[in-house]
């Protein structure tokens, strides 16, 4: 599947982005009231930061306990029902009065549930495409979320001039619902696609069974850690630039945008896998430039510049899916979003340290420096992985057929 044309013609992929879409624009609305709300209440980069980025921070913690239900529940209700939860979760956090550690507690509990979201939506992309439409319908949910971010950080900071950030809060909550709605009425209910009931065991075994090759691990720590540090940076646009910040997170959408359109559409196959360190590398070193305080207009173009690095993560999720069974798809992503969010999380909970104990532009400078070098040390290690000798008859970088019963 190489067009866009023969992508939309397939059943239900157009109302499965748009419930994505209405998901999304929650997010980023919500986010950057929610961060501005707590910067205004307390003057901290760091709690800014956490704000908006704390609950990817606990996702690790559903990542643990709740992932074997990305493959073990039905899509269409999980998917309603994350979003009814950040609705109301969402609504709470505009109540006036609520004091910000009552802020910090809803936002962990947004974040466990979250957990689900990224595999049960990752294995119901794998279901609705075929095999050879993933990368391409892949790359358009992801300029989907870069063309949401862009216009929802846009129109968010506009918002903000406009209205207060409960407002702005109430309205992402409605957008939930609308997705909420959307997933209800549009998608077709599908059982599971894998039998057993989720528990903390089947999470666990299956997370060890994922985690079992060299490989697959690379490619892993190849999504988190390089974008977990530069979301980091990322996270200090308000405390940065308080004026600019929606014009500085609208434009690294619009360059995660060309990023992504790029590599799915443009770039051919055989040449993907050889793109995944360039883009990382690209991802992280316009950030360098930050150690000299550049102004609003010199930061946009390097974060635009940065964040087309992002469609990284197209090459590296489609190695991890050629590695991985299909009944376990949901779950090696979720897992791969699971751990993308707690690094981001870590990301932004480091990067507000660093600011408040320096200033947010060296700040910045250091969570890029940390990218380069993990970047570098990780294509090292495959170039290494590479040179192995393999054993005769086995292929060690293909998981085995699950035996998970429960």
């Amino acid at each position: 599947m190489r067009s866009y044309r023969t992508l939309f013609r397939t059943p239900e992929f157009a109302p499965f982005l748009l419930s994505f879409a209405a998901f999304a624009a929650a997010q980023t609305i919500g986010g950057l009231a929610l961060g501005t709300l707590v910067f205004r209440a307390t003057g901290s980069p760091l709690l800014s930061a956490v704000s908006m980025f704390g609950p990817q921070l606990a996702q690790l913690l559903g990542g643990v306990f709740l992932l074997s239900g990305s493959d073990r529940l039905p899509p269409r209700a999980v998917l309603s029902g994350l979003a009814l939860a950040f609705a109301a979760g969402t609504a709470v956090l505009a109540l006036p009065g609520l004091p910000v550690w009552a802020v910090f507690v809803v936002v962990l509990l947004q974040g466990l549930v979250a957990s689900l979201g990224g595999g049960v939506r990752g294995g119901l992309l794998n279901e609705i495409l075929s095999k050879d439409g993933y990368v391409l319908g892949r790359s358009v949910y992801n300029m989907l979320w870069g063309l949401t971010q862009m216009a929802g950080f846009a129109t968010g900071g506009v918002l903000l001039a406009l209205l207060s950030p409960r407002t702005c809060l109430l309205l992402a909550a409605a957008l939930y619902v609308t997705s909420a709605l959307v997933t209800r009425l549009c998608l077709m209910a599908r059982a599971p696609r894998s039998s057993g009931r989720p528990s903390v065991a089947a999470t666990w075994r299956t997370n060890a069974l994922l985690w079992s090759s060299r490989p697959r691990r690379l490619a892993y720590l190849g999504l988190w850690v390089p974008n977990g540090l530069i979301v980091g940076s990322d996270s200090l646009y308000v405390s940065y630039a308080p004026g600019a910040a929606g014009t500085l997170y609208a434009v690294g959408a619009l360059g995660m945008f060309v990023g992504d359109m790029a590599v799915g559409r443009l770039v051919p196959p055989g040449v993907r896998p050889r793109l995944a360190t360039p883009l990382r590398l690209l991802l992280a070193a316009p950030y360098l430039f930050f150690v000299l305080r550049p102004g609003a207009a010199l930061s946009a173009v390097a974060v635009t510049v940065a964040s087309v690095g992002f469609a990284a993560s197209l090459v590296l999720q489609e190695r991890l899916l050629s590695l991985t069974p299909d009944d376990l798809a949901g779950q090696a992503l979720g897992l791969h979003a699971t751990g993308m969010a707690a690094l981001q999380g870590i990301g932004a909970l480091l990067a507000g340290t660093l600011a408040q104990l320096t200033s947010s532009a060296t700040a910045i400078t250091l969570m890029a420096a940390g990218s380069v070098t993990v970047t570098l040390a990780l294509a090292a290690l495959g170039r290494r992985e590479e040179r192995r000798p393999t054993v005769p008859g086995t292929r060690p970088d293909v998981l085995p057929e699950p035996a998970v019963t429960d």
